[in-house]
């Protein structure tokens, strides 16, 4: 199972963002407390302020009225005006209400005859006491402004917040871009080294934290490519080496199988050359894979692959003249121009041909294809059953289910080849009319920008 990856950049700027949210929210919270704390002190401080201004003109208006068995309501001097938050009433020891503001009904306050301050649900409520504790003035303030207050004041502090978190993010993500750079050069020359790019890697400035790793990399670089060519070197010398005894040890043994005369003995001989044949079929793979893993198939100058293939197929026709190998050109197609080494496609085109001719249902033509948008495919009927799935054939040494002997390079050397001409095969499996099955290989070459 394939987990899902993340970008360092991303990763930071994802992280940074939370914990400024956090610590915004964190220090807007404290702010609001404190903020509350205060707000009680001066919403204190002015209402037992205004209940001690109160509480003689009270009394001094309360004694000039006259005596009534209704509380007295004083009215409005601004009727028009309704954000009034301060409210009083004054009260007799027994709890009696003898005179209320206009904007609070005659109902008494919850709050007790004692001087001092008193909160309740809905109010907060300071208490004086007057003419030897027979009068009591109670000046209530709203707790619903108060938290009006507490709220609008913790608004005020989230608005920029909200604004400028959007605005936070993108200077974080525009610093830690410009500060993971390094990494991101770092990773993309890493990426590019393969089996066909083994170059040191030169880069400069680097951070202290990873100006290690190039070197070290460049290390183990170096003793790959030292271990990859001496593969390539050991394969190379010892079928160059190979060949010449090999070829020397195959024309003795026709000259000797030509003057054998028992049949048992030229049977023997027969099997013998069919040994040293496929010995030589062997060593001509392994020159050949040898080479495709020199990385002969880069190349700058454009080729006609057109003209290529027709000279290709013209070659094997002549030296196999029972194959019938059928070209088909795509309407409009009189040339294909791709940058390509022409030894390098000549080998891995041959290839597919002899594996086409070497696998193929005998007497059936083989079909090559070249459409305009680079595509070159060798199609051929073959009798025997194929594996479901064709890309083991990619591998080395890896044939199919066929009676005839063989390498099992061929595929494995197109694929490498065909790979460094910057195209890609692709195999396919394709019933025919005839009941039988097509084995079809295509090579794209996609034209570059």
């Amino acid at each position: 199972m394939r987990s899902e990856t993340q970008s360092l950049a991303g990763r930071l700027v994802l992280s940074l963002s939370i914990l400024l949210a956090i610590f915004w929210t964190i220090a807007v919270g404290l702010s609001i407390y404190a903020m509350r704390a205060e707000y009680d002190e001066v919403f204190d401080s002015a209402l037992q302020e205004a209940a001690e201004r109160l509480a003689p003109l009270v009394v001094d208006d309360y004694f000039r009225r006259d005596a009534r068995t209704v509380p007295n309501k004083i009215a409005a001097l601004n009727p028009g005006i309704t954000d009034e938050y301060l409210t009083y009433q004054v009260r007799d020891a027994a709890g009696r209400v003898l005179m209320h503001s206009h904007n609070v009904g005659a109902d008494p306050y919850p709050a007790p005859l004692e001087p001092g301050f008193w909160s309740g649900d809905d109010m907060r409520i300071f208490t004086v006491a007057t003419i030897s504790d027979t009068l009591f003035i109670q000046v209530a303030d709203s707790l619903a402004h108060r938290r009006e207050a507490a709220l609008e004041s913790a608004i005020t502090l989230l608005l920029p917040f909200i604004l400028l978190l959007p605005l936070g993010m993108f200077a974080i993500r525009w610093i830690v871009v410009r500060a993971t750079q390094p990494v991101s050069a770092l990773q993309a020359a890493i990426s590019t080294r393969d089996g066909s790019n083994l170059e040191p890697i030169t880069l400069h400035g680097l951070p202290t934290e990873i100006a290690a790793i190039p070197g070290s990399v460049n290390t183990l670089l170096g003793r790959l490519k030292q271990a990859i060519q001496a593969e390539r070197d050991l394969a190379a010398n010892s079928a160059h080496e190979l060949r010449t005894p090999l070829a020397g040890a195959l024309a003795q043994m026709e000259l000797l199988s030509r003057q054998l005369t028992e049949p048992q003995d030229i049977s023997r001989s027969e099997r013998v050359l069919e040994a040293l044949r496929r010995l030589s079929l062997m060593l001509e793979k392994l020159l050949q894979l040898s080479r495709a893993e020199a990385g002969i198939g880069f190349a700058s100058a454009p080729v006609d692959l057109v003209a290529l293939v027709k000279l290709l197929v013209e070659s094997i026709q002549r030296s196999r003249p029972t194959v019938t190998v059928v070209l088909e050109l795509s309407p409009g197609v009189t040339e294909l121009m791709r940058p390509v080494d022409p030894d390098a496609f000549a080998i891995a085109f041959n290839n597919l041909l002899e594996n086409a001719v070497h696998y193929g249902t005998d007497g059936q033509p083989i079909t090559v294809g070249i459409a305009n948008d680079g595509r070159i495919t060798v199609t051929n009927s073959v009798s025997i059953p194929l594996e479901p799935d064709l890309n083991v054939y990619r591998t080395r040494f890896k044939r199919g289910q066929a009676s005839k002997p063989g390498s099992g390079l061929g595929l494995a050397i197109v694929d490498k080849l065909i790979a460094q001409m910057s195209g890609a095969m692709t195999l396919r499996s394709l019933p025919l009319p005839t009941g039988d099955t097509a084995f079809q290989c295509e090579l794209s070459f996609p034209k570059k920008d």
